[in-house]
């Protein structure tokens, strides 16, 4: 499924983030960006141990990544230049809308890196336990508000790891993109 906002593509699909061809892949992190599982654990199994070590020398040097927060290391073998590892809440912990500031802060990091493409996940979904319907809002949200202001961001793609996902998130895309919602 594909929405324009503008110049800006978004791009709805079911797949493998590590093998998606973008600029940046965006990584479902934990605060200590520590990469065992989930999409984490997949883009070090794919991209190599290299932005495991990186990840660690960047909270050595500036601590925990804040919940909304994110942190940029490189890509390894991925075929993205960067991975921003976005901070997202764990929900019924944390505010869900604290998911709304880290795919705002993704995007504008992104595009402070010169990004024509980046792909994200369905950040929080997994162990940190946000059901689609609210993740997708929020990022429907984030996305639709930020990206009018990118320069050089271009296409947006949101990779879902499933179809009941891929159903949830269209469904609340088109909704918010097509409301002021």
């Amino acid at each position: 499924m594909e929405l324009k906002l503008g110049r800006v593509a978004v791009v709805l699909t079911v797949g493998d983030i590590t093998a998606v061809e973008t600029d940046v892949v965006v990584n479902a992190a934990n605060s200590l960006l520590e990469h065992g599982g989930g999409v984490a654990g997949a883009i070090v199994r794919r991209g190599g141990e290299v932005i495991q070590i990186e990840s660690r020398e960047w909270v050595r040097r500036y601590g925990p990544v804040p919940v909304g927060g994110v942190a940029v290391t490189s890509a390894g073998r991925l075929s993205a230049k960067y991975v921003i590892h976005a901070v997202g809440p764990r929900c019924g912990v944390e505010p869900v809308e604290k998911l709304y500031e880290a795919v705002r802060n993704a995007l504008v990091k992104a595009d402070e890196l010169g990004a024509r493409s980046i792909a994200m996940p369905a950040i929080s979904t997994g162990v940190f336990g946000c059901p689609y319907d609210q993740a997708a809002f929020q990022m429907a949200n984030a996305i639709k508000t930020t990206a009018p202001g990118l320069k050089n961001v271009e296409r947006v793609l949101v990779v879902l790891y499933g179809g009941e996902a891929f159903q949830v998130f269209s469904e609340v895309f088109r909704e918010v993109f097509a409301t002021g919602r």
